[in-house]
């Protein structure tokens, strides 16, 4: 309880009131502020996407992702069976969909890769500091059932540190291009994204 017997009591009680508003409004408003950073850092950033709103017609019911080429300049050659192994997971864990090896599949799924390549992604004191490795995919998804076709094509880069071999660098983001470029696959042929 605050006595107020002093005729200046009052105007300090009102102004030690209206200084306590004012943090209360202003910590209040720095907490909305933080959460709407928050949710847009979290919605904004990079890394993987995650859609559960999956689009897949009822009638189809099967389908056969076939081996992938790779047409690219510079061959990986494990990626095309890596990545096409990962999307076959993918697609039977997160969809409804049965994997078959048949040629009457309700959807044939082909890949191609058509770009691995290396390039310099950053430079500091006149040195090379980081290095970028970008993989490009050409997807056809052959609709059978209504004899559609959509292409799309789905590009990743990955950066890596200059000191780095192109072996080194392989071997190190071997899993995540792996998973990077399988989710932004199946993120195109099921979300349309």
């Amino acid at each position: 309880m605050i006595l107020m017997n002093k005729p200046g009591d009052k105007e300090h009680y009102r102004m030690l009131t209206k200084k306590i508003s004012t943090r209360v409004l202003c910590s209040t408003g720095l907490l909305a502020l933080l959460a709407l950073l928050f949710t847009s850092i979290n919605i904004t950033s990079c890394g993987v996407y995650k859609f559960n709103d999956i689009s897949v017609p009822d009638t189809i019911k099967t389908v056969k992702i076939t081996q992938f080429e790779n047409r690219a300049t510079y061959v990986n050659p494990q990626l095309s069976q890596l990545i096409s192994d990962k999307l076959r997971q993918k697609i039977v864990s997160q969809t409804r969909l049965s994997q078959t090896n048949n040629d009457n599949a309700d959807w044939v799924i082909n890949g191609t890769i058509t770009n691995y390549s290396f390039s310099t992604s950053g430079i500091s004191q006149g040195q090379e500091a980081t290095n970028r490795l970008a993989i490009t995919v050409h997807i056809v998804r052959l609709d059978t059932k209504s004899n559609e076709t959509k292409e799309y094509d789905v590009s990743r880069n990955f950066e890596f540190k200059a000191s780095l071999s192109i072996q080194q660098a392989e071997s190190q983001l071997r899993d995540e291009m792996v998973r990077g470029v399988t989710d932004d696959i199946f993120n195109r042929l099921f979300s349309d994204w």
